[in-house]
């Protein structure tokens, strides 16, 4: 089973699989959108959404908007990836933990084979006023395009790009802000651009296979393209096309792309934004000002949007954890490290940036605090991160249930946590205090592993003996449950 190439093959296979939500009444793009999307998301269908008619399409190109792409959905995250829709989510982290360190070039393709290029708008000629742009909140502070997109831009000094997920605000007919963290990749790039006085080129595709997303919301090699990270996991090169302004490239399917330049030192207002904390990001203060300088798109495009909030409504939650989860899984896999069993960010942990649990057998005294610094330091577990929790090999790490238990029964406050200060945060954690302060933070280790040394004194755990359990299991259906039977990792 291979993933859905684009996006219009992706919405096919959503529709078979009764995961999609094609909704033909007109729908305000002013909050109306968003709210139907945050409401749907807590339903038991939890689908994508389609709108075919949003309020304020002034092009006459019958624009539809897409929300809830992943959303809360393991069974989407599961087909996006290629994979069948009941698999685990610790069987996808782990099946993407393997998959993570490929790598594929890129296969670039002329204009007349890139159906991006069907329609192209350039100078004058361009008014993004006109196109559906969404408010998703009440307190927003416009209209944000694109918020399921990609960015892109190119090291000034090396040629390599960058494919970064970034919000966008829409500032008239041919200008856009757009938002950027300390250390993100596109950050690094303009700073180097305007230190040499030279403006930036930029590129963002407001209409894109989820797969795109979710890679560009991940901190990656920066001497590698993310468009090569999401090869390897797609096990097939990705198809770009050169953009005729800015020369960068491009993907070659997407839906609508806009081009660009950031000049020296242009810069205006922007936000506030609801975002993936649940809270609205950083007040209005300058970002940089995007020019654009032509759009490119398809006919009927479908523009991508993700909603930001509290889990289960936020389009990042489920992809974001599996992600992060299975290059952190990576990482310690590189590194040589033992004994690892699982990994995951819950989703509802700021969509699985606040939390990580590794599940550990642990092999010597000192493995799972050893284990419990690196999973905190990692490059893929740096970022934002509040929580790192090691558990044993017989606890779930995906099963919070599990996890709170180990807490409760495996650690010693008093001597199994520890604070670790001056960490890697981003300017959007609502918790700290001046916000000047914010891009500092620090995070709990939590050690809720049996202590080594005192393994053989521990009282064994009430476990299921597992021929027990497949006796039950052959006989399930007889005994007049209406529900499956209950997974259970580890026995007697």
């Amino acid at each position: 089973m291979g993933s859905p190439y684009d996006l219009r093959e992706w919405l096919a296979e959503m529709e078979q699989q009764d995961q999609l939500l094609t909704i033909d009444e007109e729908v305000d793009i002013d909050e109306e959108m968003g709210a139907i999307t945050y409401l749907v998301a807590r339903t038991a269908g939890r689908e994508s959404i389609l709108f075919r008619k949003p309020s304020g399409d002034g092009t006459d190109l019958h624009v539809s908007l897409l929300w809830n792409l992943i959303g809360p959905s393991l069974k989407r995250c599961a087909l996006t990836f290629g994979l069948p829709g009941d698999t685990t989510v610790l069987e996808l982290t782990r099946h993407l933990a393997e998959r993570f360190s490929a790598a594929l070039p890129t296969v670039e393709v002329p204009a007349e084979a890139a159906p991006l290029f069907e329609h192209s708008l350039y100078g004058d000629d361009i008014d993004l006023t006109k196109w559906p742009i969404p408010k998703h909140w009440a307190r927003d502070g416009g209209r944000y395009g694109g918020t399921g997109d990609i960015v892109i831009t190119s090291d000034p000094d090396t040629g390599v790009e960058n494919v970064g997920t970034y919000r966008m605000m829409l500032h008239g007919p041919r200008q856009v802000g757009l938002h950027m963290s300390p250390g993100k990749g596109a950050g690094a790039h303009l700073a180097a651009a305007w230190k040499a006085g030279k403006p930036l080129p930029v590129a963002a595709a407001w209409g894109v296979h989820p797969l795109f997303m979710i890679i560009g919301s991940q901190n990656v090699r920066s001497d590698v393209s993310e468009y090569e990270y999401l090869g390897g996991l797609l096990g097939r090169s990705v198809t770009t096309t050169l953009g005729p302004e800015t020369a960068l490239p491009l993907p070659a399917e997407a839906e609508m792309v806009i081009e660009g330049e950031i000049p020296p030192d242009s810069m205006h207002d922007e936000g506030p934004f609801g975002e993936f904390t649940g809270h609205y990001g950083s007040p209005m203060h300058p970002s940089p000002l995007m020019e654009v300088k032509a759009v490119h798109f398809r006919s009927q495009p479908v523009l991508t949007n993700a909603l930001m909030g509290e889990y289960p409504s936020n389009e990042h939650e489920v992809f974001l954890a599996v992600m992060r989860a299975a290059r952190i899984w990576d990482e310690l896999n590189r590194l040589g490290v033992s004994g690892i069993r699982g990994v995951y960010s819950h989703p509802a942990s700021a969509s699985g940036f606040g939390m990580t649990v590794v599940s550990l057998e642990q092999r010597h005294v000192g493995h799972a605090r050893q284990v419990l610094n690196l999973a905190a330091h990692v490059p893929a577990g740096s970022y934002f991160t509040k929580w790192v929790i090691v558990v044993d090999h017989d606890v779930d790490p995906t099963n919070l249930d599990e996890v709170l238990w180990a807490m409760s029964t495996r650690c010693s406050p008093a001597q199994r946590i520890s604070i670790h200060t001056g960490t890697w945060n981003t300017q959007l954690d609502p918790s700290i205090f001046p916000v000047s302060e914010r891009t500092l933070g620090s995070r709990c280790l939590i050690d809720a592993t049996v202590d080594f040394r005192h393994l053989d004194e521990v009282s064994p755990r009430t476990l299921l003996r597992e021929s027990t359990y497949e006796r039950v299991r052959a006989r399930w259906s007889q005994l007049g449950s209406k529900y499956p039977i209950p997974e259970v990792a580890s026995f007697d």
